[in-house]
């Protein structure tokens, strides 16, 4: 009894509701992307049971505390490498191309697993000891140490961003990148550094999207782009031009989320047809039957998982703990902005899913174990994180 009372005040039932809440708004999500009947497999079913399986990597990781994630974080990150090399060697009939990326190893009956996706979280744990290695020998912050953080951190950050590029995956590469910004912010690293570098790197895709709009001929010359790679951006600025090509999903998203109105359709009474609605555009299919109200749920509840990792963050007294929570939020914060940002016209389309309501179990599963990194957080340091008293 003494057992479960302990297992129940380390618990984090906080976290656990909002997978469950997740887990309720997937599954309506994909069961009303299924009755525009361009599906035969049942896959609420899949995506269930890739829930579980997330519970069980949930469960494993509360087995390791914070000291034997910061032990094993290279290896973590050299197993993800080695998945990505060999993913990129493996020949077509262990990983097909798939809209023209090589990112998926088939597993016959089980599907395809992205190894990108639990790469990213690897990642994570990566920076998050570089970061504090780091500032556990610095003795006097410096600029000179600042920058040399800054030349880890990057070093670390290219070597997965290399392979994920050579597949070639724009959406995920995005991500790696904005997980390592979020986790520069909070480094330590002085703005004396980031703000100008960031700017640089501001103005050099100011350009050149300011190239890809107004003088293409001259990218296609000078850098060897092809014209058609500028077609989601084109798609993006005018999709009506584009309708029946790379501007189609966008046109029909637009559509199909207006056309929900405030209170929407109803389950089952979508009418705009979108390819593949159960994975990248389910914010498109929540938007059309359950309307604002229901779109407003849905973004309600990334607000409180944001929130919860944050205070997770602030409260923890482990800087490693931190960074760790620091690169979780960056890593959802992107993917929630992009995928709902791109249904609207916000952002250009890439390949990238609403977590833990897209259907994916590559992307569940990644998802699941960096919040299994929080979970084990809450359970193993409990009694000093969340305490009252000051320590």
């Amino acid at each position: 009894m003494e057992t479960r009372q302990r297992f129940a005040d380390k618990f984090d039932w906080g976290l656990l509701f909002l997978l469950m809440m997740f887990f309720i708004v997937s599954a309506l999500g994909i069961s009303s992307a299924q009755t525009s009947g361009q599906y035969e497999t049942n896959f609420v079913i899949r995506q269930a049971f890739w829930y579980v399986v997330g519970g069980i990597i949930i469960g494993g990781a509360l087995f390791f505390d914070s000291d034997q994630y910061k032990r094993l974080a290279w290896y973590m990150y050299g197993f993800g490498i080695f998945l990505l090399l060999v993913l990129l060697i493996s020949p077509e009939s262990i990983a097909p191309y798939r809209n023209g990326a090589k990112s998926w190893f088939m597993l016959g009956p089980l599907g395809s697993i992205q190894p990108s996706e639990f790469m990213k979280t690897f990642l994570i744990i990566a920076l998050a000891r570089v970061i504090t290695n780091h500032n556990e020998v610095t003795v006097r912050k410096t600029l000179k140490s600042d920058f040399q953080l800054l030349l880890k951190i990057g070093f670390t950050t290219l070597l997965p961003l290399a392979f994920i590029m050579q597949q070639p995956d724009l959406g995920t590469s995005l991500v790696i990148l904005a997980i390592m910004t979020g986790i520069i912010l909070v480094s330590g690293i002085t703005w004396k550094l980031i703000v100008p570098i960031y700017a640089f790197l501001g103005v050099v895709g100011g350009i050149l999207l300011s190239l890809v709009i107004w003088a293409p001929e001259f990218l296609e010359k000078y850098t060897g782009f092809e014209p058609y790679q500028f077609g989601r951006i084109y798609a993006w600025l005018d999709p009506y031009n584009y309708s029946k090509l790379e501007g189609f999903h966008l046109i029909n998203s637009l559509n199909a989320i207006g056309s929900g109105q405030i209170f929407g359709k109803g389950y089952g009474d979508g009418e705009v047809y979108i390819p593949e609605n159960h994975t990248d555009f389910i914010f498109s299919v929540i938007g059309e039957e359950y309307g604002f109200i229901g779109a407003s749920v849905v973004i309600s509840l990334f607000f409180l998982l944001i929130y919860h990792l944050t205070k997770t963050a602030l409260d923890t007294k482990e800087p490693f703990n931190a960074y760790v929570c620091a690169g979780i939020i960056s890593m959802i914060t992107f993917h929630v902005f992009q995928n709902i940002g791109m249904t609207i016209q916000l952002l250009p389309i890439t390949g990238i899913p609403l977590p833990f309501i897209s259907y994916g179990g590559s992307s569940l599963m990644g998802n699941m174990l960096a919040l299994g990194l929080v979970f084990s957080m809450r359970y193993h340091h409990k009694t000093y994180m969340f305490s009252s008293e000051e320590s």
